[in-house]
């Protein structure tokens, strides 16, 4: 895989920093089981938290980052914390990418969780857009942390994590027992993969819960795996430097442990694409298993013992669809009510209906304000190949009525 562009190394500055405070998170009351529930926006968990006591936000819980992040200063500086550095995050060449600052001794509260004396990155600015491509208020990250401390169980169906001690872990038998090693604070599993009709492989796999797409196989790291053919040119991802291009295809067949996902949509990401800045690694791995795949079970983590249990749900045969519109669009605006047309995929049904980039869309299939939302345009726009999409644009001040099929393009 290439070498990360970025060194989120300082997520270690951080905590050597700030070593001599302490760090973790405990349940209130002495309890040994806490449920949270929690949002569900592009397949990525967000849960509530509220910042040394006072300041209600959202975090996505991912397993693939270390330290707490703050994705917009404006958040710290309400609470006037106090930063012990500051430091800029470097691309190719020692070009600026961003700013980030530490601070140190943050509370950071769950429903019946208190966690005292963390160390938290904060970005100068919301780089990353998260409400805008999530349509939802999302304000950090929260990752290894948590995981560490509990064994933390991921009910996507009914939208609800419970946290357990160790000690109160009892797995059930209906769940499936692998194992899990975590490397570098990030939990990793091994799979097999049809890249090929004939063609199957071993892989190990970063486990990432704080990632939107299925399945990432890196053509570099191993000479068997290769983007098959159809495969479509697209934006995968968005880091701190920018956003991750590569192609888009579908593979037969992932195995994971007994569990066969079949006909998966896999990213694979160009080889002088930015990596994900905040997720950079040295840890050797074929790709990473995300939230379209995630999503389709219970799954529980068990860091201090290294296991991950999986039991699928109700959405495991669902079939896997990728932007069958040609459409992306993101939310703006105060409330996130605005939605705007930020790409059209050439050869598109969208770009057929000529959906043009900077369309406001203000209604789908007699969906409108303020029921539209971000989450529910794309489902409509992924509904299955054949539907029919009816929407309403406004380009400067026409309303303008486009109508085409939903048609996969790979």
């Amino acid at each position: 895989m290439p070498r990360p562009l970025v060194f989120v190394l300082l997520a270690l500055m951080c905590f050597q920093h700030g070593k001599a405070q302490v760090l973790g998170f405990a349940m209130d009351g002495g309890k040994q089981k806490v449920y949270i529930p929690f949002e569900l926006h592009n397949n990525l968990v967000v849960v509530p938290v509220i910042l040394n006591g006072r300041l209600p936000l959202k975090f996505i819980l991912d397993t693939g980052v270390r330290t707490t992040i703050l994705t917009d200063r404006v958040f710290s500086d309400i609470l006037n914390l106090r930063y012990s550095r500051k430091y800029t995050i470097a691309g190719p060449g020692g070009e600026k990418l961003v700013d980030a600052f530490v601070t140190n001794n943050v509370a950071i509260h769950l429903p019946g969780v208190t966690g005292l004396g963390h160390a938290m990155l904060v970005l100068e600015e919301d780089y990353l857009e998260l409400k805008n491509y999530l349509g939802a208020d999302v304000h950090g990250i929260l990752g290894y942390e948590l995981f560490s401390r509990f064994i933390v169980k991921i009910e996507y169906d009914r939208k609800v994590i419970t946290l357990m001690t160790p000690e109160a872990f009892h797995p059930r038998r209906s769940f499936k027992s692998m194992p899990m090693k975590v490397e570098d604070t990030k939990p990793y599993i091994n799979a097999e993969a049809y890249v090929s009709d004939s063609v199957k492989i071993p892989l190990k796999l970063l486990v990432d819960s704080g990632a939107s797409h299925g399945l990432v196989l890196d053509p570099e790291s191993d000479k068997r795996i290769r983007v098959p053919s159809p495969s479509l040119a697209s934006v995968i991802g968005r880091g701190l430097g920018g956003v991750i291009t590569g192609r888009i295809a579908r593979i037969p067949q992932l195995d994971i442990d007994g569990f066969r996902v079949m006909a998966p949509t896999v990213n694979y990401p160009d080889l002088n694409s930015y990596t994900d800045t905040l997720k950079a690694t040295n840890v050797f791995r074929n790709g990473s298993l995300g939230g379209e795949i995630l999503r389709r079970f219970t799954v529980i983590y068990d860091f201090p013992h290294e296991r991950i249990y999986l039991r699928k749900n109700g959405d495991f045969k669902n079939h896997f669809f990728y932007n069958m519109s040609g459409i992306e669009v993101k939310a703006k605006g105060s409330t996130l009510k605005e939605f705007e047309v930020t790409e059209v995929r050439k050869g598109s049904p969208a770009e057929e209906a000529d959906v043009r980039i900077g369309d406001e869309v203000v209604e789908v299939n007699s969906f409108a304000s303020p029921d539209l939302t971000l989450n529910l345009i794309n489902s409509l726009f992924n509904y299955r190949p054949g539907k029919r999409v009816v929407m309403y644009v406004k380009r400067k001040d026409q309303i303008l009525k486009k109508r085409f099929l939903l048609r996969s393009p790979i």
